[in-house]
């Protein structure tokens, strides 16, 4: 058969529209994960079982949703996709913070006290670069992390395994909404910044014996390029959705921390409010209009979702340390 010029580019034309929508598909954010999904009210009678889980199967459904794990793929299309490994980054992010949480804190009953060893290399293999993609693979080293966070959670349900603990305490909990606090902090600051910032330097505000390696300027501008606004903001829904499934997960394991500290409605708050996060995207594009524009700036709507969760997260602290 005669292989022609037109037959070429309609090959190639062809090869692009199917490309679009696999991307389209594979583009699809996860639903958030209810408790109720995944436990029996027997297992949520074991402290520590439910925000376990929350933590592998938020893992397990970023491996395993349309396209799998995209970050590291270097094939098209998703080699040419942003949006969704943005939303598998920022999700990741809050994911390594809770199990750092988790070792460091929840299965530690007082400083001297050993690591949990399962969730020490479990913790180690989620910190692996989330491009990586030959050996070891990112998503070979999630599947071991999310075994052995399962050995964790089976030895948790063992009575006759005391070594596996989970501490539900204030000062715990407390702990992991500090990671949480720098993390809105951070995305907070970066949408905002959308449509550029004059900012003050109050790096030592506070303090004046406090001092800094290197001098700053006393002002800066501060702004997100146009060209990398779209992936903070994706970034965002994945931080908003993966700490979602985690919020309403330690609701169950910390409810009577929460009821003695009369702070139950403040997480509810913060799930409220990380629930607006997640609405649809009507838009094709992520929009950049300036502040009072004609134009809608997303950035800007999702800034104030996360400046309110956080603000709900830095009271809820506050419940937590009071007597």
């Amino acid at each position: 058969m005669k292989f022609t010029w037109k037959k070429l580019i309609g090959l190639v034309s062809g090869l692009i529209i199917i490309g679009y929508f696999v991307s389209v598909w594979w583009s699809i954010e996860p639903a958030v994960i209810e408790p109720a999904s995944y436990t029996t009210a027997s297992e949520r009678k074991v402290v520590g079982y439910t925000t376990t889980s929350a933590l592998i199967m938020t893992i397990e459904t970023l491996l395993n949703k349309n396209g799998g794990w995209l970050s590291n793929d270097v094939m098209p299309p998703s080699v040419f996709m942003d949006n969704m490994p943005a939303f598998e980054f920022g999700a990741l992010e809050q994911a390594r913070d809770l199990a750092l949480v988790m070792r460091k804190e929840f299965s530690r009953s007082q400083s001297q006290s050993t690591a949990d060893k399962d969730l020490l290399t479990a913790q180690s293999k989620l910190n692996i670069e989330h491009t990586s993609w030959l050996v070891p693979s990112a998503e070979g080293e999630y599947k071991q992390s999310v075994k052995l966070l399962k050995l964790y959670r089976a030895r948790l349900m063992d009575p006759n395994s005391p070594d596996a603990q989970f501490y539900a305490r204030a000062d715990n909990l407390n702990e992991w909404l500090k990671e949480v606090q720098k993390r809105l902090g951070s995305l907070s600051q970066r949408l905002s910044a959308s449509v550029g910032q004059d900012r003050l330097n109050t790096d030592l505000a506070g303090e004046l014996s406090a001092k800094q390696s290197t001098p700053n300027a006393d002002r800066g501008q501060i702004k997100t390029s146009w060209w990398k606004i779209d992936d903070v903001f994706y970034e965002t829904r994945g931080a908003s959705w993966a700490l979602l499934n985690f919020m309403k997960a330690v609701e169950i394991d910390f409810a009577d921390v929460l009821d003695k500290k009369n702070a139950r409605v403040s997480l509810r708050q913060i799930i409220r409010e990380l629930e607006e996060t997640q609405q649809t995207v009507w838009s094709p594009i992520v929009l950049n209009g300036s502040g009072f524009g004609l134009m809608a700036n997303h950035s800007l709507v999702m800034a104030n979702y996360i400046s309110r969760a956080n603000a709900a997260v830095i009271d809820l602290t506050n419940l937590l340390t009071q007597g």
